[in-house]
């Protein structure tokens, strides 16, 4: 009797041992991530509203808040108040510019009349019926009123060069005011707190009617609609790995039940570390691993956190 009682011990020992040896039916296994972005205060000021709660789906471009921007909005005004004041200081040289050219005009029929006047003379001189000095205060007319042409001519051009210089002058400063303009409506902009991705709520971190300040974080959102599994395989493993890869990936669904989805390797690191302590992998002797994503479509059920498994080749029974 003593003998078959250890007989027992051993065989049950051996069934125990052999059990403790076998490993995990399943390739690798970790938790299911998600792309998280956390969206942060782009302006100083008081948060006046801030229409959100943890859970809520919003969609990428929704305005879900808004930051006082009152005293950025001043300084834009003031700038425009500045350029109008500016606007009206530049001049035009069109009404002075058209009086002298009227003067031009009138100047030009009268050298023409004079020389008229000198060829008609010249004629009276060849038939002895006027003086060389008629003929002479003709010519000195008609040099002094070539003189008063070039004159005017001159004033039209400087008039022209003198304003165009002097709008020059102010326009460069209301370009500079415009720039200005330009920078508080972009704060303005930034007062309004814009959703950056379409995804879920996973924090809030302030309220309306707190103080924001530049880069503050207002609240963290992940686009769950794809999930990514988060796993370990070992060394030897990682030769029956490549990027695009389809496998299957499981969840707990009710006891000894599990809940199937399709995945794809995204991502599988180019160095090894030492296996975490809280993942199992198909040989649980392995000191070091290779971590890996898996992309998961998720149909409602899937949660950030969530614990899943891998299986590199679903055909084969495990």
């Amino acid at each position: 009797m003593k003998f078959l009682s250890t007989l027992t011990v051993a065989a049950a020992c051996v069934a125990l041992a052999s059990c403790q040896k076998k490993g995990p039916d399943f390739d690798a296994s970790g938790n299911f991530e998600a792309d998280e972005v956390i969206v942060s205060a782009q302006q100083n000021g008081q948060i006046l509203s801030f229409n959100l709660q943890e859970g809520d789906v919003l969609k990428a471009g929704t305005t879900v808040g808004q930051i006082d921007v009152t005293t950025a909005r001043l300084q834009r005004e003031q700038a425009q108040a500045s350029m109008d004041a500016l606007r009206q200081q530049t001049s035009s040289a069109a009404p002075q510019v058209a009086l002298t050219r009227r003067q031009l005009v009138v100047q030009e029929a009268q050298l023409q009349q004079l020389q008229r006047e000198r060829t008609r003379t010249q004629n009276l001189i060849a038939a002895d019926a006027a003086t060389q000095k008629q003929l002479d205060d003709l010519n000195a007319q008609i040099t002094q009123m070539q003189a008063q042409l070039a004159v005017t001519r001159q004033q039209i051009r400087v008039a022209e060069s003198n304003t165009a210089t002097q709008n020059r002058a102010v326009l460069s400063n209301r370009a500079a005011l415009g720039k200005t303009a330009a920078q508080f409506e972009e704060q303005i902009r930034k007062g309004q707190i814009v959703n950056p991705i379409t995804g879920t709520v996973l924090t809030k971190y302030v309220f309306a009617g707190e103080v924001a300040t530049m880069g503050k974080p207002l609240y963290r959102i992940a686009n769950t609609d794809t999930l990514s599994l988060h796993a370990y395989i070992t060394g030897t493993q990682l030769p029956q790995v490549q990027l695009g890869q389809r496998v299957t990936v499981r969840i707990d669904n009710g006891e000894k039940a599990f809940k199937i989805y399709p995945g794809t390797i995204s991502w599988i690191s180019s160095k090894s570390e030492f296996t975490p302590k809280t993942i199992q992998t198909k040989d649980e002797r392995a000191n070091l691993v290779y971590a890996l994503n898996v992309r998961v479509k998720n149909d409602g059920y899937l949660k950030i956190g969530m614990y899943g498994e891998v299986l590199l080749n679903p055909q084969v029974s495990h």
